[in-house]
């Protein structure tokens, strides 16, 4: 996701992969949408000489964001809130509040894909509606 919460990559991938493992191919993707990126922020559970391999390779650099050391309970950190935000649009969708109608994992790309291009969709015609003169 870019920082307004727009997708750069989607991608579905098995259960039984590891986020560092999966890393390597959304990045690849989200470097061939969008040749000019060139940081990328993740969780903790991106660190680590298979993501960091991944990104050399495709030209990228991925910053951890992880809570401060000794931190306890909830913490907004930034960045990381804006995929959450975006997760908790996704979840306004029936197709996308979390049950698993789609066996397929190209059809449930499919439907992120249409959930969050309605809501770019929104965004454009709250922007260019105009308001009467009065």
């Amino acid at each position: 996701m870019d920082t307004e919460g727009l997708p750069l990559a989607v991608q579905v991938q098995s259960a039984s992969v590891q986020d560092p493992v999966g890393a390597g191919p959304v990045l690849a993707e989200a470097k061939a949408r969008a040749p000019d990126l060139q940081l990328v922020w993740a969780d903790g559970r991106y660190q680590g000489p298979l993501v960091a391999h991944a990104a050399a390779a495709v030209g990228l650099r991925v910053e951890v964001i992880s809570k401060p050391p000794g931190q306890k309970g909830f913490t907004v950190l930034p960045w990381r809130w804006v995929v959450e935000r975006t997760f908790a649009w996704l979840g306004k969708y029936r197709r996308m509040a979390g049950r698993d109608y789609e066996t397929n994992p190209r059809n449930r790309e499919a439907w992120i894909k249409i959930s969050l291009g309605n809501l770019m969709i929104r965004r454009v015609a709250k922007r260019t509606i105009s308001k009467p003169d009065d």
